[in-house]
């Protein structure tokens, strides 16, 4: 009975947090909603006992939605002194969001035996079965082209987020290949005529 109203839970909290993420004006408190987001798929994915999905959901995009806010902020300009003055203003929204995440894992931990809500009956497996081998053996097999192809993809991405990163500071040298190459001796050397002095 209970893992059908964790279940529910769950689900109206992704559904809240999903449309919190595009009205929400304010960026800090729509990536503190995906974030949110991110943590109700995992329950929904652990209660049907799809471990390893869940796990990387938390791990992978949990962690990239913060880098991806960083790099937001480097390319922005944004003031970062302003946002850490601003700090407290974001702790009741932040403290909301940990306690719906430690209550959701919470429950789903203490009430892990009790199912899942849905109209068929999973599979039951043994204890050497690992949901992790069965997927490394079809992401290596049937759909190794595809998951090469995303993770160069997702190189790309993170090559051009770095350039975007990297601007022009004023203070710091840098070598212009460019202009070494177009250079020519009247840049380099100036030549003055002075008159002979005599002892």
């Amino acid at each position: 009975m209970f893992a059908t109203i964790l279940f529910y839970a769950a689900a109206a909290t992704l559904i809240g947090a999903a449309i919190a993420v595009i009205t929400v004006r304010n960026p800090v408190h729509a990536v503190l909603s995906l974030i949110l987001a991110f943590v109700s798929s995992a329950v929904l994915w652990l209660l049907l006992e799809v471990e390893f999905l869940a796990i990387v959901l938390v791990l992978v995009y949990v962690g990239a939605v913060m880098v991806l806010f960083l790099f937001v902020v480097m390319m922005l300009d944004v003031n970062t002194t302003s946002l850490r003055e601003g700090f407290a203003r974001y702790a009741p929204v932040g403290a909301i969001v940990a306690g719906i995440v430690i209550l959701e894992l919470a429950g789903l931990i203490w009430w892990r035996n009790e199912g899942i809500p849905v109209d068929r009956v999973l599979v039951p497996r043994d204890a050497a079965y690992s949901s992790t081998a069965e997927l490394g053996k079809v992401i290596y097999t049937e759909y190794l082209y595809p998951f090469e192809l995303a993770a160069m993809l997702l190189l790309l991405a993170i090559v051009a987020a770095i350039l975007l990163t990297m601007r022009k500071r004023p203070g710091i040298k840098k070598q212009d290949i460019s202009a070494q190459v177009r250079v020519r001796r009247e840049d380099r050397i100036k030549l003055v005529s002075m008159e002979a002095e005599k002892d």
